[in-house]
C-alpha cells in the first residue's frame, strides 16, 4: 500500500518541493491527521509529545493558508520559550520561503527595536507572551490583521504563569480566526482553556509509536546532600555515557555546579543552560551539545523547555523535579527513536518519600524499591569529598499528575502506560458553522 503524502494531504507543490529539498518525503503520524483539518479550516485540539512532528503539522498548512499579499501579520504562533520559538522559525522559514512568506520571531534578550521592525513586516509572528506584550504595548504592530493563532506547548505556557498574558493577547486577536491547539495533555486547565479558545474543534491524540521509543533505565540514586557532587561525578565518568543532561531547581545552582564539575574532573565538558543567559549564550550553549563540543548540559527546567536534541543518552536530576509532570518532561529527553536511555534520580532523605509517590505514580515500584532505603541527613558515602557546608536545600515536592499514564511530551515506554497513535475527531455542533466560522471563511476569500 503505497503511503500518505504531503501531496495527497492538499499541500501545494512549492511546499512540497521545499521539503523534499530537506529530505522530508513522508508525513509523520501527527502531520497525516491534523494538515487536511487545517487546511479545511477547522480549529484543532492536538495533543502530541515533543518530537513528534507538530512544527510541521501546524506550519505546513500555515504555509499554504496565508497569501503573500495579505495584511501582516497574519498568523501568530504562541510558545513559551526563547528556544522553542527559535527552533519554530527555523523549522518554518524554508516552506516559507518557497510560499514568498515571511517569519519573524518575539522574544526577549535582543534589541526591541529591530525586532520590532522585522515582526511588523512578518506574515507569520512566532512569540513568547511576555516579550510579545511588550511590543504590543509600545504599539510596534497590532494583531488586528491576524487570522491564525497557533498555541503551541500550551500546558507549559499554563505551567510557566502565560494565562494571564495570553488571555490578554488572545483578546486582541480577531475572533473569526482559526485556532490551532498543541499541548502534551488535553486534560485539567489545558483542557478548560483549549475549549475557551476555540469552536468545534477537530481532535487528535498522537503519542509515538511503541516501536519508535526506547526503553529507559531508572535508577533512584538516595544520596546526602555533602555527597551529591562526588556522586555526580562519578556518575559522568562512567563508561558509555553520552549526551547527558543534568537538571538543576535555579540559574544560580546550574552556573556553580559546572565551575564545581570544572574543578573537580577534566573528564566531563560541561556549560550551563539558563534564563539568566543571553539568546547568543544559550543557543551557543545548544551548539555545543548538539555538536559534541560539550558532553553535559546543566539546565533548568523553564531554559530546557523546547530543546529537542538528538542521542541524549543519560539525564540526571541532580535536584529533585517539582512534580510528577516534571518528571516526565526531564527524563523523557532520553530514550528517544529506538535508541534506549537512562534516568537517575538523586534521592535526599526528606525528599524520599515525594519522590516516592512520583516514581510508584508513574509505574517505577520496582526501580524505587531496588534503590534501597534513604540516606541519612549527615551520612557521608564518600568520605574524601567532605563539604564544609551542612546548610541543604529542602525538598519541595507535588504529585500533579495531570495524565494517569503519565505519558506527556517526551514520554516513554518505560513509564509503563502503552504508546500508541490514535485519532479522536470532535464532532460538528449541529446546525451547520458558527458565525465566526462563516466570518473566518468570509475573511479568507478578501486576503
Amino acid at each position: 500500500m503505497t503511503k500518505q503524502s504531503f501531496a495527497d494531504l492538499g499541500v501545494s507543490k512549492a511546499v512540497v518541493d521545499s521539503l523534499r529539498e530537506r529530505g522530508i518525503e513522508a508525513p509523520f503520524p501527527i502531520q497525516r491527521q491534523v494538515i487536511e483539518d487545517i487546511l479545511d479550516g477547522d480549529d484543532v485540539l492536538v495533543q502530541s509529545p515533543t518530537g513528534s512532528g507538530k512544527t510541521l503539522a501546524f506550519g505546513v498548512p500555515l504555509a499554504d493558508l496565508i497569501a503573500a499579499d495579505s495584511r501582516r501579520p497574519a498568523a501568530l504562533i504562541l510558545a513559551p520559550t526563547r528556544e522553542l520559538a527559535s527552533q519554530i522559525v527555523d523549522e518554518m522559514e524554508g516552506i516559507c520561503h518557497a510560499r514568498a512568506l515571511s517569519i519573524a520571531a518575539v522574544y526577549g534578550g535582543v534589541g526591541l527595536q529591530q525586532q520590532a521592525r522585522r515582526a511588523a513586516k512578518a506574515h507569520i509572528i512566532v512569540a513568547c507572551p511576555g516579550r510579545l506584550e511588550d511590543q504590543l504595548q509600545r504599539r510596534a504592530f497590532s494583531l488586528e490583521h491576524v487570522r491564525y493563532l497557533v498555541l503551541d506547548e500550551a500546558d507549559r505556557m499554563l505551567d510557566m504563569g502565560f494565562k494571564p498574558a495570553v488571555d490578554r493577547i488572545v483578546k486582541q486577536v480577531d475572533s473569526s480566526r482559526q485556532t490551532l491547539f498543541f499541548s502534551a495533555t488535553l486534560e485539567g486547565a489545558a483542557g478548560k482553556l483549549a475549549a475557551a479558545y476555540t469552536i468545534d474543534p477537530k481532535t487528535h491524540v498522537n503519542r509515538n509509536s511503541e516501536e519508535k521509543q526506547g526503553k529507559i533505565n531508572h535508577r533512584f540514586v538516595h544520596v546526602s546532600h555533602e555527597a551529591k557532587l562526588e556522586t555526580l561525578v562519578g556518575e559522568l565518568e562512567q563508561d558509555g555515557r553520552g549526551r547527558t543532561l543534568v537538571f538543576v531547581r535555579t540559574k544560580h545552582g546550574a552556573d556553580r555546579l559546572v565551575k564545581k564539575l570544572g574543578k573537580r574532573t577534566k573528564q566531563v565538558r560541561a556549560v550551563a543552560m539558563h534564563g539568566n543567559k543571553s539568546q547568543n549564550q544559550r543557543q551557543r550553549a545548544l551548539a555545543d551539545f548538539e555538536d559534541g563540543k560539550v558532553d553535559t548540559l546543566v539546565a533548568t527546567d523553564v531554559a530546557a523547555r523546547g530543546i529537542d536534541v538528538a542521542d541524549v543518552t543519560h539525564v540526571i536530576n541532580f535536584d529533585m523535579p517539582e512534580d510528577q509532570d516534571t518528571f516526565v518532561h526531564r527524563v523523557g529527553r532520553t530514550g528517544r527513536a529506538g535508541a534506549d536511555g537512562n534516568g537517575v534520580s538523586f534521592v535526599q532523605a526528606d525528599q524520599a518519600r515525594e519522590m516516592g509517590k512520583i516514581a510508584k505514580s508513574l509505574g517505577l515500584h520496582r526501580e524505587w524499591e531496588a534503590s534501597g532505603g534513604p540516606v541519612s541527613i549527615h551520612a557521608e558515602s564518600h568520605p574524601k569529598q567532605r563539604s564544609r557546608t551542612s546548610s541543604r536545600p529542602k525538598g519541595k515536592g507535588g504529585n500533579r499528575s495531570r495524565n494517569g499514564s503519565g505519558n506527556r511530551s517526551g514520554s516513554s515506554g518505560g513509564y509503563g502506560g502503552k504508546s500508541s497513535g490514535g485519532k479522536s475527531s470532535g464532532g460538528k455542533s449541529g446546525g451547520g458553522k458558527s458565525k465566526r466560522r462563516q466570518n473566518r471563511s468570509r475573511g479568507r476569500a478578501q486576503s
